[in-house]
């Protein structure tokens, strides 16, 4: 018995199972590509999870999306607590995640973006190695399927497996642990997995995950989540970055192999990356 409830049961009006899981989407101007994350979503079984996606878009884009609105029912249906908040005016990539934490409540929280798409059972793997490895967060670097068939073992070479339990570390550009950003290139991880048992899941160092990362809550809280928003101008990129390496000093974090998160190759919604939340804050 799984926390989904099947199409038989969309009806009952059950209570809802609280959520282990809040996942959180942040989204402006892209109805399709959050159609699509939230179908993806809709395939996740356990653990019992909610969603909340703030909605930053200028011309009401997503609320008219009959796909968005489609898949936000469906959910529903599945016992999932689902929101949709406008928020505006934009502040800034870190003010809208800050904004996502600040209305979640349960004890891990899925960072997801949206042009994500979650392969089946993707969620519950997460989940059950954020509580194995006991570290501040695991992720599932996106992978972008248009590269199969470039495969890149020199930006693999970085790849190194936890053998023991995740230490914290301390990562910066000046590091040799930021050498590891490669890995996460094109579909680097799913020419690494190749071979790999299916039922099987490995955690590897990273100098930082992109797209699908799942904090300890307490962890994030802990570090500082996103409240250095008001320290940034509002067009900047890497505050996902910073959060994370916030973290990582603290209670360590590790990727996920293999990924089951899929980039939807979209083009991006950061098109002014002249001001890093990593090179005014790190330090």
């Amino acid at each position: 018995m799984t926390s989904r409830r099947p199409a038989a049961a969309w009806g009952a009006g059950d209570p809802l199972a609280p959520p282990a899981v809040d996942v959180l989407i942040p989204t402006a101007g892209r109805p399709g590509e959050l159609a699509v994350t939230l179908a993806g979503l809709a395939a996740q079984d356990d653990p019992p999870f909610g969603v909340v996606v703030s909605d930053q878009s200028l011309d009401d884009a997503t609320r008219r999306s009959p796909a968005v609105a489609a898949m936000l029912r469906v959910l529903a249906a599945q016992g999932r607590a689902v929101e949709l908040v406008e928020h505006l005016p934009r502040r800034g990539l870190a003010e809208q995640r800050d904004f996502l934490l600040g209305r979640s409540s349960a004890e891990e929280v899925l960072f997801l973006d949206d042009d994500v798409w979650l392969e089946p059972g993707a969620l519950a793997v997460l989940h059950e190695a954020l509580g194995v490895l006991d570290c501040g967060f695991v992720g599932m670097a996106v992978q972008g399927l248009s590269y199969l068939g470039d495969d890149r073992p020199h930006e693999r070479d970085a790849f190194e497996p936890w053998t023991g339990p995740v230490e914290p570390e301390r990562v910066r550009r000046s590091t040799p642990a930021f050498e590891r950003w490669r890995l996460h290139n094109a579909a680097n991880l799913v020419h690494q997995a190749r071979g790999m048992d299916a039922a099987t899941w490995v955690a590897y160092k990273v100098a930082w995950i992109g797209g699908c990362v799942l904090f300890r809550r307490e962890a994030l809280v802990e570090a500082g989540g996103f409240a250095f928003w008001s320290s940034l101008p509002s067009q900047h990129a890497g505050e996902d970055v910073l959060a994370q390496w916030r973290v990582m000093e603290r209670r360590g974090g590790a990727g996920i192999l293999p990924s089951g998160a899929v980039h939807l190759e979209a083009p991006t919604t950061v098109h002014d990356r002249s001001t890093e939340a990593t090179d005014l804050l790190a330090d």
